[in-house]
């Protein structure tokens, strides 16, 4: 995580594709009424609003038949349908929570692991609740996200459920074309999923209204809170003036957010899946004690083993030293950070979710927005400053219900740091696994038995 006293422009940095969804043109009538449970007739929401994005989805899943789990929660048939295409059969605790409540109205304070489904969970029911059709440059809901990255994958999951309610949903971010994101607010967009600062400027260029806003949802609130963009947020909130829902999504409650809850929104139910310090049920904890000489050859034994690796950093030096080391060791690996022009961070990101590059090596800002399911591990190239650190990288891995692993690299003298992270994660606090890069472990890491961590972590959850 970078503070955000050392950015001079938008909090969203990582350049994914600014292409958005292309050819989302299933066959909205396939359907019917199936197994007898209702009809479209009557919740039909037919209008000529073309999708002139081109978002580029990594995670595209087969079409399941309607009516999906989401039409059990109360979510309208022109959703549901557009989940169903989308390929979502059935929601995940979060969302079976955290739907109903938002169905109502109420505010809503949602907590839950990363990877477990929080988009939906506060995206559906703003598909569902908006009906308006939205006038040029006033959007009708905002989502409002820390990074360019997540503004991506939030409208990423969202646009194509909401293209076949004939609704449209864009991301604002700084880095990309300014021009073409006005342009396609003029057309008239209901939601708008944006980075604070872009959001700002075109508030006060007169370029977005928020006027008719109805519903705002707060993403990774905690995140834009401990890079200070509180005050941002706050601003924002206050020209929203008829909004009648807020929504905020959190690994915290506390502190930054716990004032934004009081003050923001009016008797809000608190939807908590799990503790804060969860993290997914299929992941796998591993420390590895090494010498610094020996850690880039580790991580070509482990990437022998798994075909798809994110590889964490401090800095951006860091990055691109390990990035330089690794591709001379011949492994195919390839930076993302802030200083990388945008073109050639949205080609590594497209090479990495498409298998064609075998090792990602990202910096901290990163870390909540790469959302690309089949990630085998994720590798910590020395240890996180904090648990939330440690979270929010390690949840790169292992989602959407797939096994992964999460692979901290250590040195003798880091060892401390290591066991207040294991302490700050229910862990028994245990010494790193001395190893060398020819461990035969290291290309089958189950062998490691009894030093994987897993159950210590990963607390009961509170989801019936």
């Amino acid at each position: 995580m970078l503070n955000a006293s050392r950015w001079t422009s938008d909090p969203g940095r990582v350049g994914l594709p600014d292409t958005l969804w292309a050819n989302m043109t299933q066959d909205n009538s396939r359907r019917g009424a199936p197994r007898g449970r209702r009809t479209r007739s009557d919740d039909s929401h037919d209008r000529n609003h073309v999708n002139t994005s081109n978002l580029t989805s990594f995670n595209t899943l087969p079409p399941v038949e309607a009516p999906t789990g989401f039409f059990d929660l109360g979510v309208p048939a022109r959703i549901d349908d557009g989940l169903a295409a989308c390929g979502f059969a059935e929601p995940f605790n979060i969302q079976t929570e955290a739907i109903p409540v938002a169905m109502s109205g109420k505010d809503v304070c949602g907590r839950a692991k990363t990877g477990s489904g929080k988009t939906l969970a506060f995206g559906v029911p703003m598909l569902a609740r908006i009906t308006d059709q939205a006038a040029p440059n006033r959007p009708l809901g905002l989502v409002l996200v820390p990074t360019r990255e997540l503004a991506v994958q939030v409208a990423e999951v969202l646009q194509p459920v909401a293209d076949h309610a004939g609704m449209k949903v864009i991301p604002v971010y700084g880095g990309a074309s300014r021009e073409h994101q006005v342009v396609e607010m003029g057309k008239g967009v209901e939601i708008v999923v944006a980075t604070p600062l872009r959001l700002i400027d075109l508030i006060k260029s007169g370029e977005v209204s928020l006027e008719d806003i109805q519903i705002v949802t707060l993403d990774e609130a905690d995140r834009m809170a401990d890079d200070g963009f509180t005050p941002q947020v706050e601003w924002i909130l206050r020209h929203c003036t008829n909004r009648n829902q807020t929504m905020l999504f959190s690994a915290t409650l506390d502190g930054d957010v716990g004032h934004l809850i009081r003050a923001y929104q009016t008797s809000p139910e608190t939807i908590a899946v799990d503790e804060a310090t969860d993290t997914v049920g299929e992941m796998s904890h591993l420390f590895l004690g090494i010498h610094h000489m020996d850690r880039d050859k580790v991580i070509g034994a482990i990437a022998r083993g798994i075909p798809k690796i994110v590889v964490f950093c401090q800095t951006k030096r860091q990055c691109d030293r390990a990035t330089e080391k690794l591709q001379d060791l011949g492994i195919d690996a390839m930076a993302i950070h802030g200083d990388l022009q945008q073109k050639t961070r949205e080609r590594v990101m497209r090479s990495f979710a498409e298998g064609k590059l075998q090792i990602l090596v990202a910096t901290d800002v990163a870390a909540r927005g790469i959302d690309i399911d089949d990630i085998g591990a994720v590798i910590h190239y020395e240890p996180a400053k904090d648990v939330k650190d440690y979270l929010h990288r390690s949840g790169r891995t292992a989602r959407a219900g797939r096994k992964g692993w999460a692979i901290t690299l250590s040195e003798y003298n880091q060892v401390t740091q290591v066991r207040i992270l294991q302490r700050m994660m229910k862990m028994d606090p245990t010494k790193p696994v001395d190893i060398f890069s020819n461990d035969h472990r290291l290309q089958r890491l189950e062998e490691f038995g009894d030093d994987v961590k897993r159950a210590s972590a990963l607390l009961p959850s509170t989801a019936n």
